[in-house]
């Protein structure tokens, strides 16, 4: 992109979490977000993968499995076929020397691998246990798919998104798992620190998509209590603030604007020229603005839309009023604001020129993330990790307990 600064893969660095190992056996979006994250900042990160690989490689974009590079990055690769007593003992072998197992298996299914919690920890006594899935480890559904649309859709987000005359609207995005992957990572943390305490041990992390995307949602349930009513869809508009939506200016794109408080209310009325909208009864509080939001969204709209994106910007800032353009990806990368903190990170990549991620988040200033390593290939650690153990490689090659 115009302007971009172009990092360099940095080897040698060291996060924070150096000398954490992490076993990760989960599939798709929520637990490799929670161990990418714990990569990013040093932790020693080992995928294992069945013969077949994480579903993540098989997700592609003109052929490059753009997800997996992603969320694969600074992991190392072990292939197991654990369907093999083998194979799992090998996999209990590493366990004296993993801080954090993460798996996200249906309900009941590491118990049916003989694999259960207990065993886990009869291995090592401090491991933390972070168990992924999408309804919880019990309750009446937990047996059911896990997908986050479905999360998404009886979570209650679904229902509050879209406009009020057309269907609710479910995210374009893997909304419920990478909220799910950022608390698992957190309450990973939170649990390794009580294990490394004198005294501490390890504990089971029940890390359902429901449960984190359900408590984002705020005081919804409070508020149902008190009015007895079911928040509609309002679109952009806030049922809280006034004025607040997305206007649709003169090149065709939007700007968002938000008046939450009074003073910037008035100062909107008196930028677009109507300060007698200040004392109208109609528009003099919060809660009538709220109330006459449609009309007050048409005056505002209408003096956006003489106006392209960049000239509301430009003016409303000079107002002091707070606005925003709306971006679709392609402004957001040529953006000199995203492009000066580097928001966007670019590296060689054996599949095009340069392969663009976002960078670690969040910005630590003595002990930083980095991005270490590229997304491995399917079994890319076998023999390293093996060689660890004192097995023989060549022995479990041929018997197919690991695979490459």
């Amino acid at each position: 992109m115009a302007g971009l600064k172009k990092r360099d893969y940095t080897p040698g660095a060291k996060g924070a979490l150096e000398g954490v190992r992490v076993l990760d056996l989960s599939r798709l979006v929520a637990g490799n977000t929670l161990t990418q994250l714990l990569g990013d900042f040093g932790a020693e990160v080992v995928k294992v993968e069945p013969p077949a690989g994480d579903t993540l490689r098989a997700w592609q974009t003109k052929g490059v499995a753009t997800d997996w590079k992603i969320y694969a990055r600074n992991k190392k690769s072990l292939c197991l076929d654990l369907r093999k007593p083998e194979a799992k003992d090998l996999l209990l072998k590493l366990l004296p020397t993993t801080a954090i197992f993460v798996e996200s298996f249906r309900p009941g299914t590491l118990e049916a691998m003989e694999l259960a919690p207990e065993k886990l920890l009869k291995a090592n006594p401090k491991l933390v246990i972070v168990r992924v899935s999408g309804w919880g480890q019990d309750g009446p559904y937990r047996r059911r798919p896990g997908f986050g649309t479905l999360i998404e859709g009886m979570s209650g987000f679904a229902s509050m998104n879209g406009f009020g005359d057309r269907e609710p609207v479910l995210p374009p995005i893997y909304l419920a798992d990478t909220i799910a992957g950022l608390n698992g990572a957190a309450a990973a943390m939170i649990a390794l620190r009580a294990a490394e305490k004198k005294g501490g041990r390890g504990q089971v992390i029940d890390l359902p998509l429901l449960d984190p995307l359900f408590a984002v949602l705020g005081p919804q349930a409070a508020n149902y209590r008190l009015s007895g009513k079911v928040k509609p869809r309002t679109g952009s508009r806030s049922t809280n603030s006034g004025p607040r939506n997305a206007y649709r200016c003169k090149d065709g794109l939007y700007v968002g604007l938000s008046a939450s408080t009074q003073k910037m209310a008035e100062r909107v009325f008196r930028s677009i020229g109507r300060p007698e909208l200040i004392e109208d009864p109609k528009f003099r509080v919060n809660a009538e603005r709220v109330k006459h939001a449609e009309e007050l969204d048409a005056i505002i709209g209408a003096f956006i839309a003489g106006r392209t994106q960049a000239e509301n910007v430009a003016f409303f800032e000079q107002a002091e009023v707070t606005i925003g353009p709306i971006y679709d990806i392609a402004q957001i990368l040529e953006d000199p604001h995203v492009i000066e903190r580097e928001l966007l990170a670019e590296y060689p990549d054996a599949d095009m020129e340069s392969f663009p991620m976002h960078h670690v988040v969040p910005r630590l200033s003595d002990t930083p993330g980095s991005i270490r390593t590229a997304a491995p290939k399917l079994g890319q650690h076998n023999r390293e990790l093996i060689a660890e153990l004192h097995l023989n490689y060549d022995e479990l090659l041929k018997n197919k307990i690991i695979c490459e």
